[in-house]
């Protein structure tokens, strides 16, 4: 916050901010006469969507003040975008200007009354967040003043001419000393105490309380040539302390951190053990460039210590030299005192070799499995410490910016030195200085609380300069990608660059390359995105730009990205420079699923899709998965979208970055939050934590027994053993690639300490966290019989229910209990090992839909129905399943004609008449009547879900309150702060009164989400604060409103889906027997297999909809149906009335309705009822306030209320806005609903 006085004493309390779209109409409302004079006549959004930053001053009202926008080249086409660097340093050979140090600005406009305080105030805030810039320029026509405003802050240099007519144009700069300066820094003086103990102890007291009052001149006192203290200053007042120290316990970090990347931050040593014997005859084999990165990482390190030769050397030096005048010069004129230039000998380990390969990147990108054998080999270093610790650290938040500046000075205390290292709190926020350090990965078995950051003593070069790529760099890529498990296709695709500037399709290529001192430090590949379209239609990459204001052409396809991790915090710049070299103004890049298990898509080998990794991940944005239209193509013929459109290639995850991006921060998250279990709730909350493109989370966990879902083992199969919940199938996985972000640790959790504050794993692992979230779920158990022996005839009613009971014998071989994915792909493995299809008996018990799924996968697999025996246990409730009778007898009346034996009402007695159960030959049952036995090949369990009695164990040890299931309240908090737990695991308190009411009720997928936009409270600054509900309100549980959704393939071949809203489960003919239950519209027969059944509540909304169909049909596209009110489907009743509709199948595929099924649909109707909210005529009310009037008997038209609304609708000019609206949204997404007239095409 900012205070503006104006000439005649108004005062404003300003803030700045990101420019943002729906700033345009006021932004335009500035613009005067002068101003297109000054910068022409500007296209606004076009402007702000190719903007590398645009900034908006606001005042306290949020009443905007100014704006500014800033771009890296210049306007009025005085120069080439791709090179204006020679034009200006011809201009003025002593502004030492770059690509990286230098912005332009293409529009500033303001409130007149403010507008000197308004420009200063933004140029200010850009200098603040772009560290490494140095200048502005403004370039006007050489005729134009700048006017009162602008004059205050820029100074005319020169004039160059226009590239496309005769006219000259003036060339004014700002300069960063005149508004935001580097800061000087010095050795640390006692007298500076006074100054700093303030900031000091702004932030925190412990120091203090724990050393005294005068801590801090004794620590200023106590240097020696291995501690150093040192101060930045402005006008002589002390604002930054820095205390270092050349003492550093490398034995620890060796033992905490993988170090290898720098060598263990140690010089080499002849004694150094850098590979075990089997890497390294495994290195030595044909498949080299299989080899581990941290293999490749200590050879590299090792070339980049050894000294380089005197030609090279003489390169450094005179680069450092030049830029150390430059930097002299940037700086003389803020202090009058410049640092000697730092030594620059020991910079010459710049490496040409060391390249940020996908070891570095790891914790964001390769999946973390706990081995086996906990231990491995690590390398030994034997060698000198090359690094120094930064003990204590602080500064001015209000020159939190320039923290950098101390760098410089403190490396040349230690100049032989080549790391700085710091260790933080990983709760720290992640503040401007540790911004430029890369951090470094812990080993698995690391339990320090600390996080570790390293910045090596050549990052601090200003001199990197991005290219196009030149033949002569192929030796200096060779060296930079030698370790990179891809590095052949990068290097091939550099070669096709080289020769044709084409890939082999014809697609244009480019190459650019990072150089520093004359060394190659970084490598890209790019090539135009052909599949744009695609992309448009099935990413919601319009969350990120205005698709219409991007040309085909200025789309990119990222294929490779490498850079040495000393320059790691270039990364967006060398992003920047790619996209203006290129004349880009997008740039994607693509993650591949994994083609099969253990193997992460960016190191698919067999992947002809598969590029390099991108160490620049983490600077992109992943883009959300669109929700696609099951098109009935046949039908629509001609007026089908586009093969562009509906292909249907390999799914990928897409990233995502533009010239908007790439000056923008992201909010850095380093709390480690472990989700244990990967249920739909967990995968949903995962899912909307990485989606947030404005956060970074660096720490995100996940405990699960098999890993991440959607492996796709059982793709070749036309079934599956499990129904669906239709939160995500196997193509979800593939699209969010939860495997980018997520670190995956394969266990068991079977303790928590909750003092320690970490997860125990079955293998003795421990897993710390800051914020626990269980959601774990319910899981089949394996039954426990009731030891009675049939041979005394016994009856239900005469054995003891065992219901509760635990089985804790061991469980047979054939016993199969399945819960995910890999426990269904097991079963399969042993129906075909056991040749089970051809002879043996089945048996499935349980009476959930799941066994019905399991007896037709059975079915379809080749297993004769008379081998297959359906045993049922007694419900525990009047409520099936299924819950409707004419889908019930359908599916009875086909596992009768497939031969299947149902036993209804029995109770598991014994296996193997109570010998050994190991394996399974035979199992007992009791019924009502009279007991039975049947012989058994295989088992299927399936009897009630409960919860996993090691998660039970951990929960109830670790004194977590547990009531039949773990307790919760209404914000997902267990009795530990720091747990928190969702889905069907839980309860709610008993002080809500609702124990009917559990997550079980409500949709996974929604669960998981609310559960992830409660934790982003506490992330999240942008946020609103979250207000506590008043007292009389605190008991109430909320109510999800998604649809909860089951479906799969039953016995028939009949495929199924229910969806409805969360509700107590209730038997279908008591619900119907409910006067207000509204109107049931069913087509076809479940028996035929052609049932479709829609349930209209009382309100006309769609409540329920159940279908039965030997075809397959696209059942997303009728979940998107549910919640819709019957009008909206082409006024459904009355034409069921009518009998027009007798088949909902094909009434549903009728082009009219595809565009409910669009993703945006809600979107529209949202705009639509704003539409009709607003009061658009000021004499006449809004329609919505005309309905309330009625309702409220204000007014008593004479007419019907609906005629009446319906009249002055049409008179009004809401029709027409509500006209203009809908076509609007037809013609934006005609790529998905050309189906669709409107006019102008008829």
């Amino acid at each position: 916050m900012s205070v503006l006085t104006s000439p005649r004493g108004k005062v404003e309390v300003v803030h700045c901010r990101r420019t943002e779209s729906q700033d345009v109409y006021c932004i335009k409302s500035l613009i005067r006469k002068f101003t297109c004079k000054l910068f022409g006549k500007l296209n606004i959004i076009y402007l702000l969507e190719k903007a590398n930053l645009a900034v908006t001053l606001c005042n306290d009202k949020e009443e905007i003040m100014a704006q500014a926008t800033f771009l890296d080249y210049p306007n009025w086409n005085v120069a080439k975008q791709d090179d204006w660097v020679s034009v200006f340093r011809e201009l003025d050979s002593d502004i030492p200007c770059t690509p990286l140090n230098t912005l332009f600005m293409h529009l500033f406009v303001a409130v007149d009354e403010y507008s000197v305080g308004c420009c200063k105030e933004i140029l200010r805030t850009v200098y603040k967040a772009v560290p490494e810039l140095h200048f502005i320029f403004l370039i006007v026509p050489s005729y134009m003043s700048l006017g009162s405003t602008l004059i205050t802050v820029f100074d005319q240099v020169g004039n160059i001419p226009c590239l496309t007519y005769e006219e000259d144009f003036a060339v004014h700069i700002c300069h960063r000393h005149s508004h935001y300066p580097q800061l000087h820094v010095r050795k640390a003086r006692v007298e500076d105490h006074d100054d700093l103990m303030p900031i000091f102890m702004r932030y925190d007291t412990i120091l203090k309380e724990t050393y005294g009052e005068y801590f801090l001149a004794e620590l200023i006192e106590a240097q020696d040539e291995e501690n150093h203290a040192v101060v930045c200053e402005v006008e002589g007042t002390a604002v930054g302390f820095m205390s270092v120290c050349s003492r550093v316990n490398m034995q620890l970090l060796h033992e905490c951190f993988d170090l290898g990347p720098f060598h263990g931050l140690c010089f080499p040593h002849p004694d150094d053990v850098l590979e075990s014997p089997q890497d390294l005859s495994v290195r030595r084999s044909q498949d080299a460039e299989l080899r581990s990165s941290s293999q490749g990482s200590q050879k590299i390190v090792e070339e980049l210590q050894e000294p380089v030769s005197p030609d090279t050397m003489e390169n450094i030096q005179g680069n450092i030299a030049r830029e150390a005048a430059s930097e002299e010069a940037l700086t003389a004129v803020q202090s009058g005192n410049v640092s000697e230039p730092e030594d620059i000998e020991k910079l010459s380990d710049i490496s040409t070799g060391y390249a940020q390969y996908h070891h570095v990147s790891s914790r964001s990108l390769a999946s973390l499995v706990l081995p086996e054998e906990p231990v491995h080999f690590r390398p030994i270093y034997r060698g000198a410490s090359a690094a120094f610790c930064i003990q204590l650290f602080c500064i001015d938040e209000k020159y939190e910016a320039r923290s950098l500046d101390f760098m410089n000075f403190v490396f040349s205390l230690f100049s032989d030195k080549n790391f700085c290292v710091i260790s933080l709190p990983h709760l720290t926020p992640e503040f401007f200085l540790i911004q430029n350090f890369v951090k470094m990965v812990p080993f698995n078995t690391c339990t320090l609380e600390q996080d570790l950051y390293v910045f090596h003593r050549a990052g601090l070069l200003k001199s990197i300069n991005i290219r196009f790529a030149t033949l002569l760099d192929t030796p200096g890529v060779e060296n930079l990608v030698s370790t990179l498990m891809l590095n052949k296709s990068i290097l091939e695709d550099l070669d096709r660059y080289n020769k044709a500037r084409k890939d082999p399709d014809g697609t244009l290529l480019q190459a650019f390359v990072a150089e520093v001192a004359e060394q190659i430090v970084g490598i890209a590949v790019i090539r135009n995105e052909m599949d744009i379209e695609y992309i448009r239609s099935h990413y919601n990459i319009e969350d990120f730009i205005y698709f219409s204001h991007h040309q085909r052409e200025e789309h990119g396809h990222m294929h490779h990205f490498a850079l040495n991790p000393i320059f790691r915090h270039y990364t967006k710049f060398f992003l920047k420079e790619i996209l203006r070299l290129g004349f880009k103004s997008c740039l994607y890049y693509r993650v591949y699923p994994k083609s099969r298990e253990g193997k992460i898509a960016v190191f698919q080998f067999q992947n002809p899709y598969a590029h390099s990794l991108t160490s620049a991940l983490h600077y992109l944005v992943p883009v959300r998965p669109r929700r696609q239209i099951v098109y009935p193509l046949e039908k629509l013929g001609i007026n089908a979208p586009s093969k562009a459109v509906s292909k249907d290639p390999m799914s990928y995850a897409l990233n995502h970055t533009n010239r908007k991006l790439t000056l923008e921060p992201k909010i850095t998250v380093n709390a480690k939050i472990i989700v244990v279990g990967a249920s739909s709730v967990g995968i949903s909350f995962l899912e909307t934590l990485v989606f947030c493109s404005h956060m970074k989370f660096n720490n995100l966990t996940l405990i699960s027994t098999h890993g991440l879902p959607g492996k796709k083992l059982l793709d070749t199969e036309q079934r599956k053993f499990l129904a669906s919940d239709h939160c995500f199938n196997d193509k979800d996985y593939a699209l969010m690639s939860l495997c980018s972000w997520v670190n995956v640790v394969v266990g068991r959790m079977t303790g928590i300490d909750r003092a320690a504050k970490h997860v125990v794993l079955s293998t003795d692992e421990i897993v710390p966290y800051d914020h626990l979230i269980l959601c774990t779920g319910q899981q089949y158990q394996v039954p426990c019989p009731t030891e009675a022996d049939i041979s005394q005839h016994l009856t239900n009613r005469e054995v003891p229910n065992s219901s509760q009971r635990r089985y804790t014998g061991k469980v047979p071989c054939n016993h199969f209990t399945l819960n995910e994915e890999e426990d269904c792909f097991k079963a399969l493995i042993w129906i075909r090992n056991n040749s089970i299809t051809t002879e043996g008996n089945i048996i499935v018990y349980g009476n959930t839909i799941d066994t019905y799924t399991t007896v037709e996968t059975l079915l379809n697999l080749g297993v004769s129905g008379s081998r297959i025996h359906l045993v049922q246990p007694p419900p525990a409730s009047t409520i099936t399943c299924i819950n409707n009778y004419s889908v019930e007898s359908a599916v009875a009346d086909a596992l009768g004609a497939a031969g299947v034996t149902m036993y209804r009402d029995a109770i598991l007695a014994q296996w193997n008449d109570g010998l050994h159960p190991d394996p399974i030959y035979s199992a007992s049952f009791t019924t009502p009547t009279k007991p039975f036995r049947l012989q058994c090949s295989m088992f299927f369990s399936f009897c009630e879900k409960n919860v996993d009695y090691e998660t039970f164990k951990a929960l109830n040890d670790a004194c977590l309150v547990y009531d039949s299931r773990l307790v919760i309240d209404t914000n997902f908090h267990t009795n530990d702060i720091a747990i928190r737990a969702a889905g069907s695991l839980t309860k709610f308190s008993n002080r809500y009164y609702s124990n009917e009411w559990t997550h079980s009720n409500f949709s996974s997928k929604e669960i998981g989400f609310q559960l992830a936009a409660a934790m982003l409270h506490l992330f999240d600054p942008t946020l609103e604060p979250v207000t506590e509900p008043p007292a009389n309100l605190d008991r109430l549980i909320p109510m999800y409103k998604g649809a909860k959704i089951q479906g799969g393939i039953l016995p028939g071949s009949y495929h199924y889906l229910h969806i409805a809203k969360p509700a107590i489960p209730t038997p279908l003919e008591v619900q119907m027997a409910q006067p207000n239950y509204g109107l049931e519209l069913v087509t076809g027969s479940a028996k035929n297999g052609t049932y479709f059944r829609i349930h209209i509540n009382k309100y006309k909304m769609v409540e329920t909809i159940t279908c039965l169909s030997r075809e397959p049909f696209p059942a997303s596209n009728y979940i998107r149906l549910f919640g819709q009110h019957e009008q909206l489907l082409n006024n459904l009743c009355a034409r069921y009335d009518e009998n027009l509709i007798t088949d909902l199948y094909s009434y549903f595929t009728e082009p009219w309705c595809l565009a409910l099924f669009h993703d945006r649909f809600i979107d529209l109707r949202k705009e639509l009822r704003q539409i009709l909210a607003s009061k658009e005529e000021e004499d006449l009310p809004s329609i919505e306030q005309l309905a309330h009037q009625i309702e409220d008997e204000e007014i008593n038209p004479t007419e019907k209320p609906r005629q009446y609304l319906k009249r002055v609708f049409e008179e009004s000019i809401y029709k027409t806005l509500v006209e203009r609206s809908t076509l609007d949204y037809l013609h934006y997404n005609r790529y998905h609903l050309p189906m669709y007239a409107w006019p102008g095409i008829v």
